[in-house]
């Protein structure tokens, strides 16, 4: 049984039959006909929604000077399983410029139990030891919710032009 009887509901989600549940913050624009092989450009948030909703992959940190970052996106190639499925089958709906909240359930949509700690093979990978450590705890603690939350925002997808290279897309921002 992967959801106990404490995981939480979400009246304002939508269900999709996979499992995973979604709600769009802001549409996009666009097509969504993507297909495996294409490149998808994204930035992300993700939170443990059984552990106190502690953030694993946050944004919005200290602003100016020395502590400003560069946006560095995430790149997956769609089909490759190298992201796990509950949020790839999310960004496979969106579109461009699309802003959704997206709940993954533990089980075979989340990531892989204890085969991959250091979320090498299977992503999103978070970006700080603390934020590592605050996912792992929850994956690998059976009393708690392991459900999580993503906020994902489709920056981009580059089309597979069929010879091992890809044609740039179109893009709310400019990566």
């Amino acid at each position: 049984m992967y959801a106990p009887k404490f995981v939480q509901t979400y009246e304002d989600f939508i269900t999709m039959p996979e499992g995973w549940s979604y709600k769009d913050v802001k549409s996009g624009s666009g097509t969504n006909d993507w297909k495996d092989g294409d490149r998808v450009v994204f930035d992300w948030s993700g939170y443990t929604i059984g552990y106190f909703g502690r953030p694993f992959e946050a944004k919005g940190g200290p602003q100016g000077g020395a502590f400003d970052k560069d946006i560095n996106y995430f790149r997956t190639i769609l089909g490759s399983h190298t992201l796990i499925p509950g949020v790839e089958s999310a960004l496979r709906t969106m579109k461009v410029g699309g802003i959704r909240q997206v709940i993954v359930p533990y089980g075979p949509l989340s990531y892989p139990s204890n085969s991959d700690l250091e979320h090498d093979v299977v992503g999103p990978k978070p970006t700080t030891f603390s934020g590592m450590r605050a996912l792992n705890f929850v994956l690998e603690n059976e009393r708690v919710d392991r459900t999580l939350l993503f906020n994902v925002k489709l920056v981009r997808v580059d089309r597979s032009d069929g010879r091992g290279g890809f044609t740039r897309g179109g893009s709310g921002d400019s990566p």
